[in-house]
């Protein structure tokens, strides 16, 4: 149910956790208590763990395998009641207690404002990682933009959203499953926002920490261009990553299981297809993104 009219936004956030950072948990729970304005509803996700001790009012969702990152972001959804809903990973956390407030402000003005990437930053150097803004010409990352995707561990995405074009590709476990939401929505008329001033605290990572990261990288790319875009971007889509994976990755392992991953996406089934328009493929192109890169 959603609010009034005249009613403030509704917001409540959501945790996935593995059960290996009880500390780094509770400073992102507390951060999101602190939030000015309206309390925001807490929900914990457990992927495949025990559930971990939390506050009161906190609840928990207790998934009895690990269902990835998108599985365990539906389960979150689905036991949140809210208009907006924050996805924000378990060891990052919200260090101004005013972005709560700013959200309702951004979707409240903009009835079409879909989902609101954060601004990730690194707590030690103050630095934001490229690959945290989702802009093929990064700029100043202290610049706000429309864009065409987001970051799925520090955004705020209007139920609405999930009402009209689905939840996140549960078969993708790892791995592109933001983007393919960020399609559908673009597809469907929402807008995508990268806002500088929500900002994220999270310490700086590589994605290769990740075992599979190769292997599911390359199977869900193939995956999300086979479901999402007409045949002839598909094709140049994904001859585009073909080149530049062979030009960036260093390493033989590497490079093995992402053959691995590419031949398992071209060869399995990827789910409902259901092609972007080409209305939508221009309107990314003219943001600055088309789906090539």
């Amino acid at each position: 149910m959603s609010s009034t009219p005249d009613a403030p936004l509704r917001i409540a956030a959501v945790f996935l956790t593995m059960g290996d950072r009880p500390a780094e948990l509770h400073r992102a729970i507390r951060s999101v208590s602190d939030q000015l304005g309206d309390p925001v509803e807490i929900v914990v996700v457990a992927n495949g763990v025990p559930a971990p001790e939390v506050p009161d009012g906190v609840k928990v969702v207790t998934l009895p395998a690990n269902a990835g990152i998108p599985g365990g972001r539906n389960a979150g959804l689905a036991a949140a009641n809210a208009d907006i809903v924050m996805f924000v990973d378990d060891d990052g956390w919200l260090p101004q207690p005013t972005t709560a407030e700013r959200l309702r402000e951004l979707f409240a003005a903009d009835p079409r404002l879909g989902i609101v990437s954060f601004r990730i930053v690194d707590p030690e150097s103050g630095a934001t990682q490229r690959r945290h803004v989702p802009r093929v010409r990064v700029g100043d990352p202290g610049e706000s933009s429309e864009v065409t995707t987001f970051l799925g561990g520090a955004a705020a995405i209007r139920q609405a959203v999930f009402d009209d074009v689905g939840t996140f590709p549960a078969a993708f476990f790892y791995a592109h499953e933001e983007t393919d939401l960020a399609w559908r929505a673009l597809d469907a008329g929402w807008r995508i926002r990268y806002d500088a001033d929500s900002v994220l605290c999270h310490p700086a990572t590589s994605p290769t920490r990740h075992q599979t990261y190769f292997r599911l990288n390359a199977r869900n790319r193939v995956w999300l261009a086979k479901r999402n875009l007409p045949k002839p971007v598909a094709v140049a889509y994904l001859a585009t990553w073909v080149a530049l994976t062979l030009a960036r990755t260093r390493t033989l392992s590497g490079l093995s299981a992402w053959s691995t991953g590419l031949l398992e996406g071209l060869r399995t089934p990827c789910g409902r297809r259901k092609p972007i328009a080409w209305r939508t493929v221009w309107r990314m192109t003219r943001l600055g993104r088309p789906p090539l890169v």
